[in-house]
C-alpha cells in the first residue's frame, strides 16, 4: 500500500476516535456536581468556618460561574452553579475544590446544618459567636 494512503488512514482513524469523545455544547448554567463537603473550623474568637466543597465538572469547557449562600434559621444553603461555554469540547471529568467562608459572625450558640448542592453537613456553635464590647 502506498505510504501516503497508510498515513492518511491512520490520521483519519485517530481524528474519528478523538471526535467521538467530543460533543458540541450550547451555553448553559447548571448546578455543579458536589461529591463531598468538609467543614474547617478555625479555633479563633469569633469563630470562622470555611466549607470546602469537592466535586467535578463534566468537561474542561465548564467552569464555576457563581456561588451563593443563604441562611434560613439554623440552616445554610450554598449553591454552586457552573457555566458551559459554547463549542466542541472533549468529555473529560475535571475535579474541583472550592473553599467558601461561611457567614457565621453574630450567630447564637446552637446546632447548624449546611447543604451544598444536596450534600449535607452539621456543626455546633458552643457559644454565641459575637464579640462583646467592654463597658
Amino acid at each position: 500500500m502506498n505510504k501516503k494512503i497508510v498515513i492518511f488512514l491512520f490520521l483519519a482513524i485517530l481524528s474519528l476516535t478523538f471526535l467521538s469523545s467530543c460533543h458540541y455544547h450550547t451555553p448553559s448554567l447548571d448546578l455543579a456536581t458536589v461529591t463531598e463537603i468538609e467543614l474547617l473550623i478555625q479555633e479563633t474568637f469569633p469563630v470562622q468556618i470555611n466549607v470546602v466543597a469537592k466535586g467535578y465538572l463534566p468537561n474542561p469547557c465548564t467552569h464555576i460561574e457563581q456561588i451563593t449562600q443563604r441562611r434560613d434559621g439554623n440552616n445554610f444553603f450554598i449553591t454552586i452553579k457552573t457555566k458551559t461555554i459554547q463549542g466542541i469540547c472533549i468529555e473529560v471529568i475535571t475535579p474541583f475544590t472550592e473553599t467558601i467562608p461561611l457567614a457565621v459572625y453574630g450567630l447564637p450558640k446552637g446546632i447548624y446544618h449546611i447543604e451544598v448542592n444536596g450534600i449535607k453537613g452539621t456543626f455546633t456553635m458552643d457559644v454565641d459567636n459575637i464579640l462583646l464590647e467592654n463597658s
